[in-house]
């Protein structure tokens, strides 16, 4: 239950979602002056201690931990764009993280980018900030299918892509899309036995966290050393697009990917980098990841919400993107030695520990 009341100079209540994750607040509400800022820098939170803070935009985590460490008490973002038509527009889903809660839990709640316009406006001096929820914990599963290798089953290749989604959402583009791509390779490497172990995973809760692969490198530290590269599908198909790769290892690796779809005629971009998804935990433990994806062109998709539809994606352009995907593995697997080295550069590990909050924000 969220609420959020205007309380001085003038009486309203704003519709509002709540942030899951983001505690209770007192029992009759919290009541404080607002403070309105516009940025997180010293200056931004000289005079908010003690007071409910609005901060358009999403609650990124070095900013969360700022606002609580200058003495705020609840928190009221935006969601959404002025074009939105109520109509057709659900309201988008909010949840404090673990790193977020790390720097402290404060109520927090979100309202519609056009309602704050309209608020500010009027120049609210003092609101009340009402949330209610209980939180705990819900089963998520780890989908998981393997092949042992004819002549290599010590060196593992894991394919990786989430089937969770999001409230309001059906996930066709996300990630219905990379959910059916391993599939499709399963398929053919069950009738086409592969010479390196592959083991297929779908990762359950994603979209919280990437829980599911987390969850999974956690519970199987003892064979890391034997995965020697992760393939993570995530959001192909769109008929409007850009074939993509983001590889999370050597930049040696960038230039044999490149190499191949050249020489297979399949134009794509190729970048060195990390990717939001299911790769990371595994190239948090050192593992080579590439994540293939097909960018959608701009104004053709839209991702958790309820215009995540079938009609922007064509079969055509799915099964092209795996084909390019199988014909890779199967290089990668036919190769007399492992062509891959499994290192994590100093680049790469660097931007890692800044995803996963293992660089300090003070």
């Amino acid at each position: 239950k969220a609420k959020l009341e205007v309380t001085a100079p003038f009486a309203a209540e704003i519709p509002c979602t709540g942030y899951g994750c983001a505690g209770n607040a007192a029992a009759e509400g919290l009541e404080a002056p607002l403070a309105v800022i516009e940025g997180v820098e010293p200056m931004d939170l000289a005079d908010v201690k003690g007071k409910i803070v609005f901060y358009a935009g999403s609650l990124a985590v070095a900013s969360y931990e700022k606002i609580v460490k200058a003495g705020a008490v609840g928190i009221v973002t935006t969601w959404g764009r002025f074009l939105d038509r109520p109509e057709e527009t659900d309201r988008e889903e909010r949840m404090l993280r673990d790193r977020h809660i790390a720097a402290g839990q404060l109520p927090a709640v979100a309202i519609h980018v056009n309602d704050a316009m309209k608020l500010l406006q009027k120049r609210p001096t003092r609101v009340r900030l009402t949330l209610a929820q209980q939180e705990g914990e819900a089963p998520s599963q780890n989908l998981v299918a393997e092949l042992i290798g004819r002549t290599h089953p010590e060196e593992i290749i894991v394919f990786t892509a989430h089937y969770d989604t999001v409230m309001h959402s059906k996930g066709y583009f996300d990630n219905a899309t990379g959910t059916a791509m391993v599939l499709e390779l399963l398929r053919f490497f069950v009738k086409n036995p592969p010479n390196r172990t592959m083991r297929f995973i779908l990762c359950g809760s994603e979209e919280r966290g990437l829980l599911g692969s987390k969850a999974y490198v956690a519970a199987h530290k003892e064979e890391m050393e034997k995965i020697r590269l992760c393939v993570n599908l995530d959001m192909a198909g769109p008929i409007l697009g850009r074939e993509m790769a983001s590889v999370t290892g050597e930049e040696s690796l960038c230039h044999a990917l490149t190499y191949f779809y050249k020489t297979e005629g399949f134009p794509m971009q190729v970048r060195q980098d990390i990717y939001s998804s299911d790769s990371i935990p595994f190239a948090d433990a050192g593992v080579p990841g590439i994540n293939f994806f097909r960018a959608a062109a701009p104004g053709t998709s839209q991702i958790h919400c309820r215009h995540d539809v079938a009609r922007i994606l064509a079969p055509e352009s799915l099964a092209r993107t795996t084909a390019f995907v199988l014909a890779f593995v199967r290089r990668i697997d036919s190769a007399a030695f492992f062509p891959i080295d499994r290192a994590m550069p100093k680049n790469m590990i660097e931007k890692l520990d800044n995803y996963l909050g293992k660089t300090s924000f003070s």
